[in-house]
């Protein structure tokens, strides 16, 4: 079996350049081949893992945040190659989705050990994405946490909610058509969140009952609220303490199309894009995930 770590150096501050001697060691003495492969810009994961992946059957690890994890789901999809979340990034919210808690100094050895399972696989207007798309509020979020994620001492968590409340008083309400399967909603909305995994935005929890292999999207909707409301969604939104709030609804199809007026921010697994009309679709079963050694519940890194 070969094993490809792709690493990105500006992931956590650093973080993932630290586990390189881990995983160096962890090979000494046994006869499996193995490649580490460091990022040069944005988009080379992709690059390098379509690489591979359309080669020998191997087991492709990513280890950065969840914008690796989405750079190397888009250069896999579609082969037999398996994806290996090695998390070292600021956020790390698609694993929490599949694994339980672990120490760093463990996970390089759990996660190669790991079994692997079939789980769904979605697209967002022809892109992959393995965990949460969004529109609106917290797409916004997501683009306005990168600038808070680059000041020193600040951490994945905080950046989110820093940007949470800067993003409050920025407040931007959007006139859109929602469309799932062949249902159709009109309505105004604060936020929508497309969800295969259940967490994102350094472990908000929009989607508290996803599945990652039901073969089902689940969409939070969020309608109109005013400033004050917000203050008192977001913190039961972080805990996924939302759903019997009555501006808030969940559903779930799977293909769902939002069609908005205005241009509004996509969200596609932490990359930030922009759009009018959004097509997301689930595809069943559609990619190999490592499971890490004797964990299922959602998993935090111990840095």
């Amino acid at each position: 079996m070969k094993h490809v770590f792709i690493i990105n150096p500006a992931a956590g501050k650093g973080r993932a350049l630290k586990l390189i001697p881990i995983i160096q060691e962890y090979f000494k003495g046994k006869s499996d081949e193995y490649l580490i492969k460091v990022t040069e810009y944005p988009g080379h994961a992709t690059k390098i893992a379509r690489e591979y992946a359309q080669g020998e059957v191997c087991r492709i690890y990513s280890l950065g945040g969840d914008g690796t994890v989405n750079e190397v789901v888009n250069g896999i999809a579609g082969t037999n190659a398996s994806l290996g979340v090695i998390p070292a990034g600021s956020g790390n919210d698609f694993i929490r989705s599949i694994c339980g808690e672990y120490n760093v100094r463990e996970v390089v050895a759990d996660t190669i050990g790991g079994e692997e399972r079939r789980i769904d696989l979605a697209m967002a207007n022809g892109k992959y994405f393995i965990n949460i798309s969004s529109i609106g509020f917290d797409a916004d979020v997501v683009y306005n946490a990168q600038k808070f994620k680059r000041l020193p001492c600040v951490t994945g968590s905080m950046a989110y909610l820093f940007s949470l409340i800067y993003t409050i008083f920025k407040n931007k309400i959007n006139e859109v058509i929602v469309t799932i399967d062949d249902k159709k909603i009109n309505l105004k909305i604060l936020l929508a969140a497309v969800a295969n995994g259940r967490f994102y935005g350094g472990g908000m929890l929009p989607a508290p009952d996803a599945v990652l292999d039901d073969g089902l999207l689940d969409i939070c909707l969020v309608q109109e609220v005013n400033r004050l409301k917000m203050l008192t969604l977001f913190p039961k939104y972080m805990k996924g303490e939302h759903g019997q709030i009555k501006y808030v609804s969940f559903l779930r199809g799977r293909k769902i199309k939002i069609e908005s007026k205005k241009t509004i921010s996509l969200n596609i697994d932490g990359e930030i894009l922009t759009g009018k009309d959004i097509e997301f679709e689930i595809l069943k079963g559609a990619i190999n995930v490592i499971y890490p050694v004797g964990t299922i519940k959602e998993c935090v890194a111990n840095f």
